[in-house]
């Protein structure tokens, strides 16, 4: 056998697994710095010079304006730059813009009348910091549109004013990254706002509401003769689009832009170019794959505020991909400006159909007439994000003057409700609504399915068909103030992010806190002064209640989150719940160990199983240390270290586009507190245990119509089966769930808490679960000999009676036999290592829970 053959021949399946999907991809992609031969070098603009490079522009030129919108996640200006005609007043442009939305039938009979008004147009530069060409291609569509008097561009100006996001993601470019500083896809981020490139990003779309938004990317070729990709999409499309009203211009304008490369394609440098016969448009000429159903990318996201939205596909990262996109866009200006006034009507008939309930696309009853958000009157942290997240999409929010009754419940006074005669119910309702199983809708999806804000950010949001008659005031901003009722002690409840995070904050201050084992936690009245400024700020009132017998005293905890490409999210949650995290490189824990650390996370595909690393997890546990697996790539490593030895399911070749929302049976333990026993959770390449015994079992996907919303062909294979485990070690918990992903499922965060701060946790392991690994271990050849079983199951026979009969020093005393008992097996040969582990640590287990 050859070395290569030797090496490979070593490796988990998982490994090789991992190791084709890598080759598959990086040959898919094109290599991201490679210049064609004969064509002129590629050399990017550097962010650096890029600033001087706009400010240059406005000096020289009367139609240019720039301002810095925000900054990135490691704080580089983010660019807006704006191109009228000298004296165009671009306020009036945006009023316009707005009355649109208020009033869509007066300005229709305006525009009648007055055909030269101005629309924006909308760029966005690289929101994918590596894929250059866009913010180049901006850079020389912003030089030509500054100077150039041809009549094509004083035409398009004529009719137009030109708004560029010149550089969406500076980190990116900086770096050489898909993601920004973060470690996040800012493409992903536009529903969850959780990075500040996407909160400039939707600021600038709801300022200016443009007609048309292109979004510069790179790089796909799917062909020789058909090189790059301009949308729209295939299908299936979201549901909550006026979709005739976008495809009766989305697909000609495409072509347009297509035609445009077409025409100009002797001006191209490389023979890909010079010989295209076209692009592909997906909508035209693909099935599925390509879809515009999540709000999550720019251009759907920017369609649910009734915008001609298209992602443009750039193909080779190079001086011609620079060309190809710069003609692209050309080709969208054009076809806007020809077609201006048509296809403003179209969006002020989205808008129409908005502000007067009117059904004309979708069936009678697909929207509800409005949502109502009840707001907790203890902890209203997640309806009061909720709030805020709505009013920055531009959703316009209600608050009731009165108490009012519908559908036979009555809400109080300060209720918050989302009425859906208003001009943007698409988005609305897409942010709302529960959303829908959509797995025999298509083949395949591009990303996620499913994102419903009231259960993954921990909200309601009650959908009503009946007419709410109250007195309703408009909400233009949310202030919220905690407060503490009596003398305290004081119940902090674990109901949010938010409660969580003001529990950290307070034992910062050196305030001592419990937790109980109904899951809450409890602060002592003293220092009411200082704690009070702290409660007030987190907007949650504090009530007193006694702190219980059985709450223990928690203790400041040392986080740390595996660097291995997989935690960001996760981290972020971390830091929302207000843990101090660190990030530490496996290299780091094989070299030094985790002496300082009280809990480690891992949520990445974490190629790392060396002896030495092993040893050092192994020896983490022993003294005392928690290790949480995340995901399917984590729980597979957590398998390979001898943590647990479960065997880990996916959802197979198609599970990268399998995701939902799911409903989740959570037992009642210290790890599942503050959720329902039929709750739920959110999966993205959905993962699930088999061959683990129920005691081991923390939580387990519903038994029955478990997916509720999203994209996973066949997923009753996994019905009923454990999505949340403990190990072999009572530190060690595996979960399936993604709690962390892109950081926007909230509600899952506090299942990261619970782990880290359990009080005294739940025991879950009996003496029929150990019988049923003592089974196991004989199947599996792990036992000499049924006699080496037998003795072992008389042993725990009796135990299990003892359990059953609640006789606690029995339990513990044939226990402390037990231990004895593994000890003279292994001694003599007749038990594996890995069955005297895990069977000790079950004895443990057994004698801690009931030796109190």
């Amino acid at each position: 056998m050859l070395p290569l053959q030797r090496i490979w021949a070593s490796q988990s399946v998982l490994l090789k697994m991992w190791i084709v999907f890598l080759a598959a991809v990086f040959a898919a992609m094109p290599l991201s710095h490679a210049v064609q031969a004969n064509e002129t070098s590629y050399t990017p603009v550097p962010y650096e010079e890029i600033g001087s490079i706009l400010s240059h522009h406005v000096q020289q030129s009367d139609r240019v304006s720039m301002e810095v919108i925000g900054q990135s996640a490691l704080g580089h200006d983010l660019y807006e730059v704006v191109i009228s005609e000298p004296g165009v007043d671009l306020e009036e442009v945006k009023a316009m813009r707005k009355e649109m939305l208020q009033n869509p039938g007066k300005i229709r009979e305006w525009i009648d009348q007055n055909p030269d008004f101005k629309v924006p147009l909308m760029i966005n530069g690289s929101i994918h910091g590596n894929e250059y060409p866009g913010v180049d291609a901006i850079l020389k569509l912003i030089e030509r549109f500054a100077y150039q008097h041809d009549e094509t561009t004083k035409r398009i100006l004529q009719h137009n004013v030109l708004v560029f996001n010149v550089v969406v993601n500076p980190d990116g470019r900086i770096l050489g990254t898909r993601q920004n500083g973060n470690g996040f896809d800012i493409n992903r981020d536009h529903v969850t706002l959780s990075q500040p490139e996407a909160v400039a990003n939707v600021d600038l779309i709801t300022e200016w509401n443009p007609m048309v938004h292109l979004d510069l990317h790179g790089f796909v070729k799917r062909s020789d003769d058909y090189p790059g990709l301009i949308e729209p999409c295939t299908i299936p499309h979201n549901p909550n689009y006026e979709y005739d009203l976008f495809i009766a211009f989305a697909l000609d304008q495409a072509e347009a832009m297509e035609a445009e490369l077409v025409a100009n394609k002797e001006n191209f440098e490389t023979d890909l170019y010079r010989n295209m016969k076209g692009t592909h448009i997906p909508y035209r000429d693909a099935e599925d794959g390509w879809d515009d159903y999540p709000p999550i990318f720019t251009p759907m996201y920017a369609m649910h505020h009734g915008v001609y939205g298209y992602t443009l596909e750039t193909p080779t990262n190079s001086v011609d991909g620079v060309e190809w996109h710069y003609n692209a866009v050309m080709g969208a200006l054009k076809f806007a400006t020809d077609h201006k006034v048509e296809m403003t009507r179209n969006q002020l008939e989205i808008f129409r159909r908005g502000v007067e309930f009117d059904h004309v696309y979708h069936e009678e009853g697909f929207f509800p007439k409005a949502y109502v958000l009840p707001v907790d009157p203890v902890d209203p942290t997640a309806t009061v994000k909720a709030v805020k997240a709505l009013l920055r999409h531009d959703v316009d929010v209600m608050e009731a003057e009165e108490a009012f009754t519908v559908d036979g419940k009555t809400y109080g006074r300060g209720t918050y409700v989302v009425k859906l005669d208003q001009a943007k119910r698409s988005l609305a309702n897409t942010l709302l609504w529960d959303g829908e199983d959509i797995s025999d809708q298509a083949g395949a999806m591009y990303d996620i399915s499913a994102w419903n804000l009231p259960d993954l950010w921990g909200f309601e949001a009650i959908p009503t068909h009946d007419t709410i008659d109250v007195p309703l005031k408009e909400v233009e901003n949310v202030e919220t103030e905690g407060a503490l009722v009596g003398e305290g002690p004081y119940e902090i409840p674990n109901s949010s992010v938010g409660a969580v995070a003001l529990v950290n904050q307070i034992m910062s201050a050196n305030f001592s806190v419990y937790r109980g084992g109904n899951g809450h936690y409890y602060v002592e009245g003293d220092g009411r002064d200082a704690l009070r400024r702290i409660v007030q700020q987190s907007g949650i009132t504090l009530h007193t209640k006694a702190i219980p017998d059985d709450a223990e005293a928690l203790d400041a905890v040392n986080v740390a989150i595996l660097d291995d490409g997989g935690q960001h999210g996760t981290r972020t949650a971390l830091k929302q719940l207000g843990f101090n995290v660190t990030e530490i490189e496996p290299s780091e824990i094989t070299e030094r160990g985790l002496d300082d650390v009280d809990v480690l996370v891992v949520n990445g595909s974490g190629q790392h199983r060396s002896a030495a690393y092993r040893e050092r997890i192994h020896a983490f546990l022993s003294n005392g240390g928690k290790y949480v697996a995340i995901g399917a790539g984590a729980s597979g490593v957590a398998v390979d270290l001898g943590l647990t030895d479960t065997t880990v399911h996916t959802a197979g070749r198609s599970g990268r586009d399998s995701n939902g929302v799911v409903h989740v049976h959570y037992r009642d333990t210290s790890l599942t507190a503050g959720y329902g026993e039929r709750d739920v959770g959110f999966v993205y390449n959905p993962v699930w245990y088999t061959d683990i015994e129920d005691d081991r079992v923390v939580a387990s996907y519903a038994d029955q119509d478990f997916f509720k919303a999203g994209f996973w062909k066949n997923s009753e294979v996994a019905a009923g089966q454990p999505v949340i485990i403990k190990g072999h070690h009572p530190g060690v918990t595996l979960i399936g769930l993604e709690v962390g992903f892109r950081a926007h499922p909230e509600y899952l965060y506090r299942l990261l808490s619970n782990v880290i701060y359990p009080g005294r946790e739940t025991v879950l392991t009996t003496a029929d679960g150990t019988k049923e690994r003592v089974a196991r271990f004989k199947r599996d050849g792990e036992l000499k000999n049924d006699e080496v079983a037998r003795s072992l199951m008389t042993h725990l026979t009796a135990v299990a009676r003892y359990e059953e009969e609640g006789v606690a020093d029995k339990v513990v005393k044939h226990m402390h036999g037990f231990k004895r008992l593994l000890e003279h097996q292994r001694e003599n040969g007749w038990i594996t290592e890995k069955a005297y582990t895990v069977l000790k640590g079950d004895a443990d287990s057994l004698i801690a829970k009931w030796d109190r």
